[in-house]
């Protein structure tokens, strides 16, 4: 395979280099491998649900029907609702766990404290819990339970649901009936109802699957952001690097990778509290740098420098360089074992439900998270002793990158503009014209592009068109290393509407220029503080949510947990941009609803378009078309 076709990144294309030197196996090796990848499972139409089967239908002639009489249209939607499905249950096991640590920070019974009152007591408010008279750990214990309460049965909506949302929004779902009563009921009766001999109707699957979204965001998504914001603080933004080049060849390099913070925090404490000991192993401290959303999360909260996104993680191995990387749940690739096992470093695992062959075990909880922590880093200062001087090759590339965009500190920056109505300036520049509309650019790397060329461009197109973009997840991994979030990135590559709007927040907030043109709002559970920040929007103008002029979009997607978050978004209201179909394309029925007709119920709907070109085009359009509904 070409190495235009693998990535765009220079950093990435030197360890791909040196991979091949070295005679490792990377993700593009195998993706090369799998070709031609079958095609009915490109397009949804096999089936392995009972066994009968597996059973495949022939778009263009026979067998039409599985053997249990299941058609394309039914196959291919018990499909895709049991794999958004299947992404709204990662988010919600996260999100579980969380308030899990919540209810024991507040019980005192681990070493986390409640960081966040100001948070605290938000959520209580609109969970409508009294505040009055209580210390911070008695008002987290209640809200802790508030919490658990949505995962009881007996409920007819889900509290954390119907007191979050726009009104508006709620009744949509409602007539739609679509409204989760809790997480774990939703999830199972998926399971049932997309076995074999129960629903058929493609519609109706399809209706299940936009319930599932709001499972995903309000039993996931939001309620891990929020919980994890009262335990480590809510961020505020923080200058760091990213790129392969953040990782340091006379230190020890620990390198963060999965999804939850509770382990990645403490790595973080303790990486800092055993410097000492790593000077004494002859390196000169301990340099931390993290993955995907692990990564971001540190990022956001501890200026930790990013070594990259998804199909980054074999290629930092690749350097010789990383001495430990430590991993816990999801979009976690097996094979780093293998690429460890080329070199000296160390792969340790630390979740239950997480182990990789050939990968050390620590089984890290919260009640032994200090011991647990320490033991890790450990483990990585001993390693470097064993580092092999004449495999490391650190690229040198990186690049500035600025995080910690919450709704919080985004309200609090333009605070500085307008202190009694903090969300004017952006809404009084948007009606000017000055900032066209924003667009939230979200989700993975996949290899089936070459690596960050569809994400990169697209965003450039949109905020040389004064577009306003904030994003989380992979996608700011790669803008962070091509300088579209540093203030330098705004002078480059800004339209002039934009840049002088993120000119004079900037300057009002002491920076001494402007903000980023992209503002990096967190990880992939963080994608509820674009929906936070939206609602806000429609709440001040008082229209729909999809009455705005926004937008969102999953350029590069992979994982199933894109499919859940992009169904939430088109359940907002949105335009949702996804850069290649999920494999539904089996199924005209499916097809329709989703890029057509399910925007006459929600507002929203799927489009999509590999081509970052056409598709910042479209939404483009889209925003203009939205402006002039509101006159402006």
């Amino acid at each position: 395979m070409e190495m235009s076709k693998k990535t765009i990144d220079e950093a990435s294309k030197k360890m791909i280099e040196k991979a091949c030197r070295d005679c490792v196996e990377t993700v593009w090796d195998r993706y090369e491998k799998q070709q031609p990848q079958c095609g009915f499972g490109e397009l949804g139409v096999c089936c392995r649900i009972c066994l009968s089967g597996p059973c495949r239908i022939n778009p263009f002639g026979e067998p039409s029907k599985g053997i249990c009489g299941a058609t394309a249209d039914t196959i291919v939607a018990r499909n895709l609702l049991r794999s958004v499905a299947c992404g709204a249950a990662t988010h919600v096991d996260h999100a579980f766990e969380a308030v899990e640590m919540l209810d024991m920070a507040a019980d005192k019974k681990i070493p986390y404290d409640i960081k966040d009152e100001a948070k605290l007591h938000a959520v209580a408010d609109k969970l409508g819990i009294a505040k009055e008279g209580k210390d911070k750990y008695e008002l987290s214990k209640e809200v802790a339970r508030a919490m658990f309460a949505d995962f009881a049965p007996g409920k007819e909506t889900m509290d954390y649901l119907s007191k979050m949302v726009p009104q508006e929004r709620l009744e949509v779902w409602r007539k739609l009936g679509i409204l989760p009563r809790d997480p774990d009921l939703e999830i199972r009766r998926v399971m049932h109802q997309t076995t074999m001999g129960v629903d058929a109707d493609p519609v109706n699957l399809l209706l299940a699957t936009a319930k599932m979204g709001l499972v995903d965001c309000y039993s996931g998504l939001k309620l891990g952001t929020d919980v994890q914001d009262i335990v480590f603080g809510t961020p505020t933004p923080v200058k760091t690097e990213a790129n392969l080049g953040v990782l340091k060849k006379d230190k020890v390099n620990i390198v963060v990778h999965g999804h939850v913070p509770f382990l990645s925090e403490k790595i973080v404490e303790w990486a800092r509290k055993l410097e000492s000991e790593a000077i004494a192993a002859g390196a000169t401290g301990v340099q931390l740098s993290g993955l995907c959303c692990t990564g971001n999360e540190v990022l956001m909260r501890q200026g930790v420098a990013s070594a990259g996104n998804y199909l980054s993680q074999e290629l930092a191995i690749i350097t010789g360089a990383v001495d430990l990387m430590v991993v816990d749940v999801q979009c976690i690739m097996p094979s780093l074992a293998q690429v460890a096992a080329c070199y000296h470093t160390k792969l340790v695992t630390t979740h239950e439900i997480g182990k990789i062959p050939g990968a050390e075990h620590v089984d890290f909880r919260a009640e032994s998270a200090d011991e647990d922590a320490a033991k890790i880093v450990r483990m990585g200062i001993e390693a470097y002793k064993q580092r092999q001087a004449a495999k490391v090759e650190i690229p040198s590339d990186k690049a500035e990158m600025w995080g910690g965009f919450s709704v919080e500190a985004i309200v609090g920056a333009l605070s500085k503009l307008d202190a009694d109505n903090p969300l004017k300036p952006l809404v009084d520049n948007i009606v000017a014209g000055n900032v066209y509309g924003a667009v939230g650019i979200v989700g993975c790397n996949n290899p089936r592009f070459p690596q960050d060329s569809v994400i990169v461009p697209l965003a450039m197109e949109l905020v040389k068109n004064n577009v306003l973009v904030v994003v989380t997840g992979c996608v700011a991994h790669a803008l962070g290393k091509v300088g579209l979030m540093s203030p330098e990135g705004a002078e480059k590559y800004a339209g002039p509407g934009l840049l002088a709007v993120l000119r004079a927040v900037g300057e009002a907030n002491g920076l001494g220029g402007p903000l980023p043109p992209v503002l990096h709002m967190g990880s992939c559970v963080d994608n509820a503080r674009i929906g936070d920040l939206i609602s806000a929007l429609a709440a001040y103008l008082n229209v729909p949510v999809p009455a705005l002029p926004v937008a969102a979009s999953a350029p590069e997607l992979n994982h199933e947990k894109a499919l859940s978050i992009g169904t939430w978004a088109v359940d907002m209201g949105l335009l949702t941009h996804i850069g290649m179909p999920p494999n539904i394309l089996g199924s005209p029925v499916c097809a329709k609803v989703l890029t057509e007709d399910i925007e006459g119920l929600t507002g929203g709907k799927f489009y999509v378009e590999p081509d970052p070109q056409i598709a910042a085009e479209k939404i483009l359009e889209h925003i203009k078309a939205k402006r002039e509904g509101l006159g402006i």
